[in-house]
């Protein structure tokens, strides 16, 4: 009974044939065809920026930006500041995930060897603190180094992590 009632509707006619090698011809139907081209050229949405046609740049305009972006209450690191900070989140990301990646290899020689017979339990705990403080070591490395080109801060910087966090938020309350 349903093969009756599925009989007396029309088949899907498609404009474009697929990509793939169909396994039945496609039909064109003129006048299905003419109403799908005419929906599509109809109700396009046009957002913001996708419109197709790229902006010209002119001299004026870019010297505009730069006065836009000089305007703005954010201030550029100094470059000593920026390779400070990238050289704390190298230690503090690279030295976890070596000791991570270290211990896997000593539990995976020690269980080779028959020396000690590592539970399951210790690599995956092992890579979850090793990997997770890693990860952890972003934030920390970007947040503990001095943000002032004349200081250069403690080893783990913790006093400038707290100073830091506090500043952190205190511009996020600012701007809200």
């Amino acid at each position: 009974m349903k093969t009756l009632i599925f009989t007396s509707q029309t088949p899907l006619y498609l404009s474009n044939l697929p990509p793939w090698k169909p396994k039945s011809p496609a039909t064109l139907n003129p006048t299905t065809l003419q109403k799908l081209n005419h929906s599509t050229i109809t109700t396009r949405p046009h957002a913001k920026g996708f419109t197709g046609n790229a902006p010209v740049t002119t001299k004026e305009t870019i010297k505009e930006s730069k006065k836009n972006n000089n305007n703005n209450d954010e201030e550029e690191l100094p470059e000593v500041v920026v390779y400070r900070i990238i050289g704390r989140i190298l230690a503090f990301v690279g030295l976890p995930m070596a000791l991570g990646l270290a211990l896997l290899k000593v539990f995976g020689s020690m269980k080779e060897q028959n020396l000690w017979d590592v539970p399951r339990w210790m690599p995956f705990m092992t890579t979850l603190i090793t990997f997770g403080a890693s990860t952890m070591g972003i934030a920390y490395g970007s947040l503990s180094s001095s943000w002032d080109p004349e200081k250069k801060g403690s080893i783990l910087g913790f006093e400038q992590a707290q100073k830091n966090w506090v500043e952190v938020w205190k511009e996020d309350d600012e701007s809200q």
